[in-house]
């Protein structure tokens, strides 16, 4: 019986070694694979926490973006609100360029009379819805020449009255919407 309980004991030490063993194993294992999923977790949250700021830049781009584009367009429909009279304004410069013609004549009779006066009120009208709409008439008689307002289709020797670089004459008025040009002034300009 001695070698029995002999191997036995040896049979429980080995046994008690191994499962000790396979405990420490186990543990060593588990320790491991803790770490292991730590760093993976780890990982992820950078993962997300890049993917976060990616999206975060992406937004206020959008967003900064998307600004600009209203400003841009309330400034473009404001410059349309502003300025929406210009082709109109273009095309009555005529019609006012003849009603003034008509004025400038001399009429006898109380009929003509009247009828000049009609011509004269037809006009101040136009003038007058012109300037709510922001259309106004260049000055240019007596000013320096300025080629962005006026066209010189024209030069006379400068002289005491006219010096160099003025407007002598004005063959056709110029009229601006704000400051914008719809018609530069035609004039003859002292050299």
């Amino acid at each position: 019986m001695s070698d029995k309980k002999k191997n036995a004991e040896e049979f429980e030490e080995t046994f008690s070694d191994k499962t000790s063993e396979d405990e420490s194993t186990v543990e060593n294992e588990t320790v491991e694979e803790n770490e292991n999923e730590d760093v993976q977790a780890i990982s992820e949250v950078d993962d997300l926490k890049a993917q976060l700021d990616e999206m975060e830049d992406k937004y206020l781009r959008a967003s900064a973006e998307l600004s600009n584009m209203n400003n841009r367009f309330r400034n473009e429909r404001q410059t349309l609100q502003r300025y929406r009279s210009q082709d109109l304004g273009k095309k009555l410069l005529p019609a006012i360029d003849n009603l003034e013609r008509a004025v400038a004549i001399e009429v006898e009779g109380e009929q003509n009379e009247s009828l000049k006066k009609g011509v004269e009120m037809t006009l101040e009208s136009l003038r007058s819805a012109m300037q709510e709409e922001g259309i106004e008439e260049i000055s240019a008689q007596g000013e320096t020449f300025d080629p962005t307002l006026h066209q010189a289709v024209q030069t006379v020797p400068a002289t005491e009255d006219h010096p160099a670089e003025t407007v002598v004459e004005v063959l056709q008025k110029g009229y601006k919407i704000y400051d914008r040009v719809l018609r530069a002034s035609m004039v003859v300009v002292a050299q």
